[in-house]
């Protein structure tokens, strides 16, 4: 295949290359900054789909972001590119506190205040566990005769995984809104000025051939 990579990586260094890829973050945040700004799509529209990114980045479908904001940029005619691109203002660096933020307004929208939302030191960490060691067993349940038991995951749904969906609504908007504002001004003078090297070098190129037809 012609865009096989030669050289086959261990599974340790794609893991860790997940959590931190090559040249650090800020490498990969300028990487990203670049893409968006060569996009082809007028700059109101790229900031749409920044907007979708971002906010996807809110919600807690691990391994579906891509797909939501790609979605939900097609339907507000924003560039979808550019919604897959934004979700990295989800990665590891940020998931904790997106996650944290996300909860406690989950537990304040539904007057969940008296219950403390699970921390991501220990008790978020173990219902995340209980709840896949539930979903594995019941999977394993369907091929034997065990009996099927719900109660790890029904409290991950509901102390979670609900609240976290719920709470992430706001801040997502928020800070969706917020990167729209701050990324289509920058696009924009990028593009103009994009648009102007590209003049000049059209205008240079034509005096070029103007001067050598004259000789």
């Amino acid at each position: 295949m012609v865009f096989k990579r030669r050289d086959r990586r261990p599974v340790w260094q794609i893991l860790w290359e997940t959590l931190w890829p090559k040249g650090g973050w800020a490498r990969a945040a300028r990487y990203v900054r670049h893409r968006l700004n060569r996009l082809p799509d007028p700059p109101e529209k790229i900031a749409r789909g920044i907007f979708a990114g971002v906010f996807t980045s809110f919600t807690p479908f691990y391994g579906l972001h891509f797909v939501i904001s790609a979605a939900l940029a097609f339907i507000m005619r924003g560039n979808m590119l550019a919604a897959i691109l934004a979700t990295f203002f989800g990665n590891p660096l940020t998931y904790v506190p997106i996650g944290v933020i996300a909860m406690k307004t989950g537990y304040w929208l539904l007057g969940l205040q008296d219950r403390v939302p699970p921390d991501h030191k220990g008790n978020l960490g173990r219902k995340f566990i209980k709840a896949g060691e539930d979903l594995w067993d019941n999977l394993r349940a369907l091929f034997t005769a065990r009996d099927a038991n719900w109660n790890d995951l029904r409290i991950f749904y509901d102390e979670v995984f609900f609240p976290y969906m719920i709470g992430g609504i706001i801040p997502g908007i928020i800070c969706g809104i917020i990167a729209y504002y701050v990324s289509l001004p920058l696009i924009t003078a990028y593009q103009n000025r994009r648009k102007g090297v590209l003049k000049e070098k059209l205008a240079a190129l034509k005096k070029k051939k103007a001067e050598g037809r004259a000789d």
